[in-house]
């Protein structure tokens, strides 16, 4: 029996349902506007975890051209009943004013790295759905419903209606079962039949530092249900200090050594010295992480063992420790698929966009739209997953016109991000230049010392190194030879707490990107490209 130390999925990873098939364990994350859709991580230990499948990888079961930042897959919900895996997902399409318009559906596999099936749209009345297979044998789906009415509170409540997997859709009544508590804001709805009760799992309090996971019991499936009596279940709201904060949205497992843990949702705001601690309460520029909690019960009730707050190392179940191979810092863009970690925006990326095979050992980008488009980037990137690390790659470009540029990119979302761009100028011909873009305000650091590219350099490495509050970037003309550019960005820029006040929903990214907004679709090769974290 060995220790976890959390967060267990770390960078971007939020959101999880966890589901046990045997003795194999699985948690689906959400991936908002990144392409392939969700995250599947595999684990025997609870402890070891790697990345399996992206589920949703064709345009026919997402389609997200369009979608606005923090649009897109919402809390999936993964379960395995029947001999099969089954995904529940939203795609949420609007996500300022008074509407959230989202679409609720059901893919299935009988293998969790498989083919996926074609999605089946089940409702569109909120987000945040999920499956839960009864021990009669009937199917249920829950999901929080949207309120549009002003000056109505917008989350209405919890929907129950079951589900007919013969016929592929919801039948029968639909009732609201549960309403939340005064904290409000009551989503993320995940039911279990426990012994004698159902147990209804939900988020509360919004996703910022405020959130916590509420959980209600109940012997009828439809009702009433009866709020913990020490709830919230977990929360880091009243503990500033918990290196572990935003924890909520959560789901629950019994392991085969029938143990039981809690995933929840969690975020490591950057150290803060000499500023307050409250207000604001920090910034998480790793997004919202994976986090696990051990679960004991009394009274038929669960509670998170050591209190109702996060703890950064748990003891684990007592199943043997299954470690993984370790990934390879370095992609040299040799295998026929690109690595899982990388994702691109909103929609995949053909072979007339991204290619490994138009130059082998390259991955090959064809110049799109810029990094402020919500339609077609070409752009390959993967999460910030530790405070300190250095991402490098090495490319060949050659623009004719100011209007293309390539190279590496430090991203949150269409507003706020940095480049690193191999470009063109009408005097000094290839240079490299900075572009940044801070909520909308754009800049170019280097402006009139735009670092100019000799002649006979094919290839140019470039690097950044990000030092926990800031980073920087690097490049060199043979590969061996590294000259750092002498500006800091500031790491809490790409964070949910930062983006137009908060309350955005994914993390930093680091990349490759090719644009070319005059239309001739020049291309850059990336050579490798590696991400390494800093011990």
């Amino acid at each position: 029996m060995s220790f976890i130390q959390n967060p267990i999925l770390t960078g971007f990873n939020p959101d999880p349902s966890i589901c046990r098939a045997g003795e194999d364990y699985y948690i689906a994350v959400s991936t908002f506007e990144w392409f392939p859709g969700v995250g599947i991580y595999h684990s025997k230990d609870l402890k070891n975890w790697r990345l399996v499948s992206r589920p949703l990888n064709r345009l026919s079961q997402l389609n997200m051209s369009g979608n606005p930042d923090s649009g897109g897959v919402w809390a999936p919900a993964l379960s395995y009943s029947d001999g099969k895996f089954w995904l529940i997902y939203t795609d949420v399409k609007v996500t300022e004013g008074q509407w959230k318009d989202c679409h609720n559906y059901l893919v299935s596999c009988e293998t969790i790295d498989g083919e996926w099936s074609e999605p089946v749209h089940l409702n569109s009345s909120g987000f945040d759905p999920s499956l839960f297979h009864n021990e009669d044998g009937k199917k249920y789906f829950v999901n929080m419903v949207w309120d549009h009415r002003l000056p109505n509170h917008s989350f209405y409540g919890i929907v129950l209606q079951e589900f007919d997997p013969e016929k592929q859709k919801l039948v029968g009544k639909k009732e609201i079962i549960f309403t939340g508590t005064d904290i409000k804001l009551t989503e993320a709805p995940h039911l279990y039949k426990i012994g004698d009760y159902y147990y209804l799992l939900t988020a509360e309090g919004g996703t910022k530092f405020e959130h916590q996971a509420t959980i209600a019991r109940s012997k009828n499936i439809w009702g009433p249900y009866e709020v913990h009596p020490e709830n919230p279940l977990i929360t880091s709201y009243t503990s500033p200090r918990n290196p572990l904060q935003k924890a909520g949205h959560a789901s629950i497992v019994q392991t085969h050594t029938d143990e039981w843990f809690l995933v929840h949702l969690t975020g490591r705001p950057l150290p803060r010295e000499g500023q307050a601690l409250l207000l604001p309460r920090g910034y998480c520029p790793l997004g919202r992480e994976t986090a696990i909690q051990r679960l004991e019960w009394q009274n038929d009730w669960p509670y998170v063992v050591g209190g109702n707050e996060p703890a950064l190392e748990i003891q684990g179940p007592d199943i043997p420790e299954t470690p993984w191979e370790q990934d390879s810092v370095k992609d040299d863009f040799d295998a026929e698929e690109l690595s899982l970690h990388f994702q691109s925006l909103r929609i995949p990326l053909g072979e007339n966009i991204l290619s490994l095979k138009d130059n082998p050992g390259h991955l090959r980008l064809y110049g799109k739209e810029s990094l402020t488009s919500k339609f077609t980037q070409a752009f390959a990137a993967r999460r910030w997953q530790h405070f300190r690390f250095h991402a490098e790659t090495k490319v060949k470009f050659n623009p004719e016109s100011f209007q293309q540029a390539a190279g590496l990119v430090n991203y949150y979302n269409t507003q706020n991000w940095t480049a690193l761009q191999i470009t063109w100028h009408e005097e000094k011909g290839r240079i490299l230049d900075l572009m940044t873009c801070d909520n909308f305000t754009f800049a170019r650091p280097l402006l009139n010392r735009e670092i100019v590219i000799p002649d006979e350099v094919e290839y140019v490495s470039l690097r950044v190194d990000v030092e926990t509050d800031v980073y920087r970037y690097s490049y060199s003309f043979d590969g061996t030879n590294w000259t750092q550019i002498e500006i800091d960005f500031e790491s809490y820029k790409l964070s949910d707490d930062y983006i137009q006040g908060g309350g955005f929903f994914t993390g930093a990214f680091v990349g490759m990107q090719c644009q070319d907004t005059s239309g001739a679709n020049l291309h850059a090769d990336f050579d490798y490209f590696s991400y390494e974290e800093k011990k």
